[in-house]
């Protein structure tokens, strides 16, 4: 007995391995505006026919889809390209068939030159043209009936019939209307998802609001805050000249929501807090509201408005942080209890990470019951600042909530807001954080802080920029965090601080800072061994001398100069790491697409000795002929040399400055 099979047996092209894809196609790849798609595929049939291959594009919401050839590349691998110029989903496919005139053109070729070209070849040959006739529109169809019948005339010579065939023109003409009878698609479109182009390119600055009002040179910390003025909104408006100064695009402000007053933390995290003591932003709520509420002592939601619109006239943005968190006194805690995690006495469950214990924070419960609601609340946060004008949001702890409940909401925020960029802060596990990014997280912070060796850096970056995390994972470098004071740091060496600077800024094209403790150097920890701030400003207002001689901010302003002159270092698309003949040096440079802009940074990680070696730099792009002298410029110091093909000498004193950061002048 047959049986009907339910495929179409004529199909014999098979599309293999296509990339970029994640997941078979599961997740978006990401771009910015303006960004390219390198697309490359296996497509391959048997026997000996020739094939033909394109690339189908489009805006998701687009009718059309745009077709670009494919190009074969050698061993049956075929690659193409596209640029994306919108925001939001982009769709791209592949199609390929067997191309039946190209085998017939290529073979009558062979057999002409050979000399056993015959009218049947040539006949074969008209019925192929008859046939893309019957596609044809317009004035092409009479063109394509009469090359048909030029090639089936036998009264005319042979060779006049060949070279018709033959003829550029006509190939062109009879390519244009493939036979797609039998062609080849993926079964599923893959998608791009495309952002603006700072999600591609920032600098981020972490400013604590509260600390904002503190006159600068006052000095030390304050004990309560009866004895230093709560900063506000308009003090931060007040600072904006100076973060634009230092050429920071992004203002980071953590919690700006009422505070928690059951189980307040104290000065330093202690569990009991004095009189006056403003307790961590990251307890959210009070009576005065939660998390779409304002800190009655900032200010005014109109207050907070006025601080959005004056940061664009810096060509800066507020970012304000989002913490899926309550404390004790969060309406939410009275409202809906069934959010939270009861313990068997009946009280709420309070955060730990043992050993540590966070009494002032109840966790969301993504288990609840009651999921639905709890999830179009938080939706709700989201919306409600977009509404104020916050385009980007820093989330805190993204990786202790549920994956489906962040895919689901930020394909519902880029459903009406395609501009909004998400950071994700998840200091977890490398598929944790993977997973995050590719459920639409814009940005990641990532290991950097804990990679502090040459080759650690060298490992951490490859991963990034040139495995299949550069499809889906954009890191955002941050040496410091207002958790993370790392143990580079706490030598207060000003060498460490550059050094890391600079390596964040450069090997990233997202990069940030909290400050002002970056700029000033602060270096205590609270307790040796630990990564805590000694008088943490997550737990006190912080007076900051922003005058003081020692700061590194003119340092911190040249290099976001350098970063926005140069497109190199706009991207991480084109990192490459070069060797060196001494391991305290770490050396890379970046170039634009077009090869024009070239940067090296070489940097002494070594940060109480001087270093010297070699360094291999043999970049093509140096110039048509790589063996010429060329000039590398430091654009911090302004001091020039002259170097030669391959090796070269540098030398760096951490007590001078411990980097390099060169553009190649050609």
């Amino acid at each position: 007995m047959k049986q009907k099979l339910n495929l179409v047996g004529q199909r014999r092209v098979v599309i293999d391995r296509v990339e970029p894809s994640l997941d078979g196609g599961a997740f978006p790849i990401k771009r910015v505006v303006g960004e390219s798609v390198q697309v490359e595929a296996d497509i391959l049939a048997d026997g000996h026919d020739l094939l033909r291959a394109s690339l189908l594009v489009r805006p998701k919401k687009a009718r059309s889809w745009r077709e670009i050839p494919l190009k074969p590349a050698g061993n049956d691998l075929w690659r193409g390209c596209f640029t994306v110029d919108s925001l939001g989903y982009w769709e791209y496919t592949l199609r390929a068939w067997v191309d039946h005139s190209q085998t017939w053109r290529e073979g009558l070729r062979k057999k002409h030159d050979a000399a056993v070209a015959d009218n049947t070849d040539l006949e074969i040959g008209a019925a192929l043209v008859r046939a893309a006739a019957k596609r044809a529109r317009g004035k092409d169809v009479e063109r394509l009936e009469n090359l048909a019948r030029t090639l089936a005339e036998q009264g005319q010579s042979l060779d006049r019939r060949v070279a018709a065939a033959l003829d550029k023109a006509a190939e062109e003409l009879v390519d244009r209307y493939p036979d797609l009878s039998h062609k080849t698609d993926l079964k599923e479109p893959l998608r791009v998802w495309v952002d603006r182009e700072r999600a591609g390119f920032s600098a981020w600055y972490e400013l604590f609001p509260r600390s904002a009002g503190v006159a600068a040179g006052s000095g030390g910390r304050a004990g309560s805050d009866q004895v230093f003025s709560h900063g506000t909104f308009q003090d931060v408006i007040a600072l904006l000249p100076e973060i634009a100064r230092m050429g920071f695009d992004i203002l980071y402000l953590p919690p700006v929501h009422p505070i928690g007053q059951e189980k307040r933390k104290g000065r330093n995290n202690t569990t009991q807090a004095a009189p006056g003591d403003p307790g961590s932003p990251w307890a959210i709520g009070s009576a005065e509201g939660g998390h779409t509420a304002l800190h009655l002592r900032l200010g005014s939601k109109e207050d907070f408005l006025a601080l959005v619109e004056a940061a664009k006239t810096y060509q800066m943005e507020i970012a304000l942080d989002i913490a899926f968190q309550c404390s004790p006194d969060h309406p939410w805690v009275k409202e809906h209890p069934q959010w939270f995690v009861h313990r068997p006495d009946g009280s709420i469950q309070y955060a730990e990470n043992p050993p540590k214990k966070y009494e002032d924070i109840y966790p969301l419960d993504f288990e609840t019951d009651d999921w639905e609601a709890l999830w179009n609340e938080l939706l709700q946060v989201f919306l409600y600042w977009i509404d104020c004008g916050v385009r980007v949001f820093r989330v805190d702890n993204p990786h202790t909530k549920s994956f489906p409940f962040w895919e689901w909401l930020i394909e519902r925020v880029h459903e009406n807001c395609p501009e909004v960029i998400f950071l994700a802060e998840a200091f977890t596990r490398p598929k944790r954080m993977y997973r995050l990014a590719k459920g639409g997280f814009t940005q990641s912070y990532t290991y950097f802080t804990w990679r502090n060796s040459p080759e650690e850096l060298r490992q951490y970056l490859t991963e990034l920029t040139r495995e299949k995390p550069r499809e889906f994972f954009r890191p955002n470098f941050w040496p410091n965090t207002p958790d993370i004071l790392h143990e580079d740091l706490q030598s207060g060496k000003p060498a460490a601080f550059i050094a890391r600077l600079v390596l964040a800024a450069t090997l990233s094209s997202n990069y940030g800072i909290y400050g002002p403790a970056y700029e000033l150097l602060e270096h205590k920890p609270v307790r040796p061994g630990s990564e805590e701030y000694l008088n943490s400003e997550k737990y006190e207002i912080r007076a900051w001398n922003r005058q003081d001689p020692r700061s590194i901010a003119p340092l911190i302003a040249r290099v976001n100069e350098v970063r926005r002159k140069n497109p190199a270092l706009q991207s991480n698309r084109n990192l490459r790491f070069h060797a060196v003949t001494n391991p305290h040096l770490l050396c890379y440079s970046k170039t634009d697409d077009d090869g024009d802009n070239i940067i090296l940074v070489c940097v002494n990680m070594d940060y109480s000795r001087i270093q010297s070696g070699k360094v291999e730099f043999s970049l093509p792009a140096v110039g048509p002929h790589p063996h010429q002298p060329f000039v590398v410029r430091d654009l911090l110091s302004g001091h020039s040399w002259t170097w030669h093909d391959y090796w070269n000498y540098l030398e760096l004193d951490p007590d001078l400055s411990p980097v390099h950061l060169f553009v190649i002048d050609r």
